[in-house]
């Protein structure tokens, strides 16, 4: 079955999907997700290139991309000095991520249907992939890995 020209993601609460929905100007995902960077391969000092990030992507009514807000709050090396701290590095993207869903006017929490897009920063890819290999295609979230496919109908694989 083929990728829908607009795929819906499903709001879950408290698991991978809970800050998606839509606000006054169209419809919002957001996430907070550890990446490396495109190309790297894992060896000594892995820790300083695995990076948090605060991402919020948003799009028109008819869920077409607008914009994105993407901020690193640090490395795994970073959590790993200050894992509970309130400057910790999961602390500070929490409040990022907070910040930036309170900006969002009208905001509610509801499941959303969008179109791929994708979008490079910090040689970290973001956006809703189309992949294909030769038996399946679906629709990927990066870097959060979510997979979307058939029957189509919001949720998603891990």
């Amino acid at each position: 079955m083929a990728v829908p020209d607009v795929i819906p993601i499903g709001y879950r609460p408290k698991q991978r999907t809970e800050s998606i929905g839509r606000y006054a100007d169209g419809q919002f995902l957001a996430s907070i997700t550890y990446a490396f960077p495109e190309g790297f391969g894992l060896d000594e000092g892995w820790e300083e290139h695995k990076r948090l990030y605060t991402a919020l992507h948003t799009f028109d009514a008819d869920g077409r991309y607008r914009d994105s807000q993407i901020r690193c709050a640090g490395t795994w090396a970073d959590h790993l000095r200050d894992p509970h701290g309130e400057d910790s590095v999961l602390t500070r993207a929490r409040v990022h991520l907070a910040h930036l869903l309170r900006s969002l006017p009208g905001r509610s929490y509801t499941d959303i249907a969008i179109h791929p897009f994708q979008v490079t920063h910090e040689d970290v890819v973001f956006g809703l992939v189309v992949r294909k290999d030769e038996d399946e295609t679906w629709a990927e979230l990066y870097p959060d890995r979510l997979a979307f496919s058939a029957p189509w109908d919001g949720t998603y694989d891990t």
